[in-house]
């Protein structure tokens, strides 16, 4: 094509001199040799001073050019150090003359506005964090608004890092309870090292969760947290449903088991425990034993019961049965010791515990137990194509 353009143009300078008012040739008479010679000699002209135009322009298409690489690399660079999205990256390196310092510091101040800005917007999607001890386990939830996000290695580094401040920090009541919550004010002024090559190393946790905040482009919020620790020899066993990486994931499930024995195999109960811990993921129990059901919880299951039975049309004698036996089925729905193990639906919960207690040579309980899932306790709304959620 280009070929073709440049021997249309050479043909045009060639007879543009020669056409008169009606855009006609002008007459003229030439032998061939003369004509041959007038031709070479015009075709020299135009080549010769087409040559510094093509040349000129080659040149200024390529000093363009580098200046566009060159600028398209600073892009690249800070778009690598912050994550920002590629038009705030670009808007802050022309404010800033194309300085990548200058721009780095300048989309770091447009982030924590941008950060204080989002953060009244709901955010239901994100991670548990768990963190390990001898002893002690520690679990956090960090809110972000999408799956997207909560996919990001930098919102899961900071997961997986307040979770370790979690575990070191010194809840009231911890050494009286196996299992609390404790509320994300407790650690939202602690000091926090992010080893990360795209974070600043060491600030505060409220400010971490901002500048991460600033990076991502949504709002992220800790929600909450729980330490779970034995008060007896024993271990916390832990299991992380849909998890992306170790340490991580969208439901936990936690268990202690506690001996009387200190000379207890703890591998014997580890690998028990995190049976027992899946199990409470997939089972959801609500208490402990029937010792611990409520009298609320059961006086409103037997209204319910009896109201069905009634309904029926049966004598009181064969209701308060049925009533009794729906009752049985509820403890072995809604107890964790009563309920069918989900890895041998044969045995109950109770008697894994009892064959582990004979195993080992001492006297087994289950301490505690807990079950979290991320944006639980959250209703979503939805109206109008929209989607809000309320705690």
């Amino acid at each position: 094509m280009t070929y073709s353009r440049g021997a249309k143009f050479l043909l045009g300078s060639l007879f543009r001199g020669r056409l008169n008012t009606y855009g006609k040739l002008k007459p003229r008479s030439y032998t061939f040799s003369t004509f041959n010679r007038h031709l070479i000699a015009n075709v020299r002209d135009v080549i010769d001073t087409n040559s510094v135009v093509y040349a000129s322009t080659i040149f200024s298409r390529n000093f363009s050019m580098g200046g566009s690489s060159e600028q398209m690399n600073l892009i690249k660079q800070l778009r690598e150090r912050t994550c920002a999205p590629i038009k705030d990256v670009k808007s802050s390196l022309v404010a800033c003359d194309w300085d990548l310092e200058a721009a780095h510091k300048d989309l770091r101040k447009r982030g924590i506005v941008l950060a204080m800005k989002k953060s009244s917007r709901t955010a239901t999607e994100g991670l548990l964090a768990v963190a390990h001890s001898d002893s002690k386990t520690s679990v956090i939830e960090l809110n972000c608004e999408t799956d997207f996000v909560a996919r990001n290695e930098i919102f899961q580094h900071l997961a997986s890092s307040l979770a370790k401040i979690a575990l070191s920090a010194e809840c009231s009541g911890q050494q009286s309870l196996s299992s609390i919550s404790f509320d994300p004010e407790l650690i939202e002024g602690m000091t926090i090292k992010l080893d990360h090559p795209k974070l600043n190393g060491e600030t505060t946790v409220q400010n971490a969760i901002t500048e991460v905040a600033a990076m991502v482009g949504e709002n992220v919020k800790l929600r909450r947290g729980f330490t779970v620790s034995t008060l007896s020899p024993g271990v916390v066993s832990c299991y992380l449903h849909t998890s992306p990486c170790p340490g991580l994931g969208r439901i936990a499930g936690l268990v202690t088991i506690e001996a009387e024995d200190e000379s207890v195999s703890l591998d014997s109960l580890q690998r028990v425990g995190s049976s027992l811990a899946m199990h409470v993921v997939a089972a959801r129990p609500t208490f402990l034993s029937k010792e611990l059901v409520s009298s609320e919880a059961l006086d409103a299951e037997r209204e319910i019961f009896k109201s069905q039975a009634e309904s029926s049309g049966k004598s009181s004698t064969v209701i308060e049965k049925m009533v009794e036996g729906r009752l049985r089925k509820y403890f072995e729905e809604a107890v964790l010791l009563e309920q069918k193990f989900v890895l041998n639906d044969n045995i109950t919960v109770k008697s894994v515990l009892n064959d582990l207690s004979k195993e080992v040579g001492s006297s087994l309980k289950i301490g505690s137990f807990m079950r979290i899932e991320v944006g639980e306790g959250f209703q979503r709304l939805e109206s109008c194509g929209s989607e809000e959620a309320t705690v």
